[in-house]
């Protein structure tokens, strides 16, 4: 990623706890909304707004959209490129 889009990227996350902690939370692992709302204690509806937020980034993807529950999101590459910083 090119240093001016990765600063830029990093200050979209960095202005939102609920988009630093969603991304850190996920991590190397593969969670579900649920997972991650349990872990950093904020409502189901947070993360989901947080994840959309992630998404239009590329930051984060979901592995299988095609269901319903149970969705499972992974980061990036450049999503693990960004956690580093954070």
């Amino acid at each position: 990623m090119e240093e001016k889009e990765l600063y830029r990227k990093l200050g979209y996350i960095k202005i939102s706890p609920y988009r630093t902690n969603t991304l850190k939370s996920i991590g190397e692992d593969m969670k579900m909304p649920s997972e991650i709302a349990k872990d950093i204690n904020i409502r189901t509806s947070q993360v989901s707004a947080a994840l959309s937020d992630l998404k239009k980034q590329n930051l984060v993807i979901c592995v299988n959209e095609e269901v319903r529950k149970g969705r499972l999101y992974r980061c990036t590459p450049e999503g693990l490129e960004i956690l580093k910083y954070i």
